[in-house]
């Protein structure tokens, strides 16, 4: 399926095909192909970057510019309808948004804070902003994110060569060292959805390990949480 914009994410429809955060906006793809705009907000400067599907079927799309200028960003949820409302104040790189396994709680990046952040959930709404982790220079940056079945917090660090696990409580218990600079995100998958899938990033490497740019498995990492199509 070729888009002719840059793809930000690609998730599943509950009636199948794919919902894409694309730079203009958010579009469908059916199961034969065929392509439609749900949201377009051209502007120019600003493209989709990560999106996530919540436990009641919106998907949550974040923005950045491609200069990375503070606050040229968003949050938005998007409805099936196509119905959108803007989360919080301005973001800049917008990335990792995940669900606690109850709902209750949804945690996100904006990945030059610094920090993983949570919200607390009310429906359709979300609010109590409050930082969850905090993330020291030495480790990178955080990027994607995904949330196990304990409740536990999965984040890939671009130029950090890892995943760190933090607790429920905001702890974090468990590094994981990977042979690329760049990780970019990461999800559960495979039988009984126990592997964690990492993807790893190429771009701005003057001379890219060989691995750069591929997609990893660790398998056996924990219990993944069935993730939720789009109902759109």
């Amino acid at each position: 399926m070729a888009t002719g914009q840059h793809v930000g994410a690609a998730k599943p429809r509950a009636g199948g095909g794919l919902v894409v955060n694309l730079r203009d906006g958010v579009g469908l793809y059916d199961v034969d192909g065929a392509f439609s705009w749900l949201v377009t907000d051209p502007v120019p400067g600003r493209r989709g970057n990560d999106a996530a599907v919540a436990p009641d079927g919106a998907l949550w799309a974040g923005t950045m510019r491609y200069d990375e200028a503070a606050g040229g960003g968003t949050l938005s949820r998007v409805a099936p309808d196509g119905t959108v409302a803007s989360v919080s104040g301005p973001v800049t790189v917008s990335n990792g948004t995940g669900w606690s396994p109850d709902g209750r709680l949804m945690y996100y990046i904006d990945t030059p804070t610094r920090r993983i952040d949570v919200f607390d959930v009310d429906g359709t709404r979300v609010h109590g902003r409050r930082p969850f982790a905090t993330v020291p220079p030495a480790q990178g940056w955080p990027d994607g994110l995904t949330v196990d079945a304990d409740g536990c917090v999965w984040v890939a660090f671009w130029e950090g060569a890892a995943l760190r696990r933090y607790t429920p409580d905001g702890r974090p218990d468990r590094v994981v060292e990977l042979p690329v600079r760049r990780p970019t995100a990461c999800a559960f998958g495979g039988p009984g959805l126990r592997d964690l899938y990492i993807t790893t990033a190429r771009t701005g490497l003057e001379a890219p390990h060989p691995l750069s740019g591929s997609l990893l498995v660790l398998p056996d990492a924990g219990q993944g949480l069935p993730g939720t199509p789009f109902a759109g």
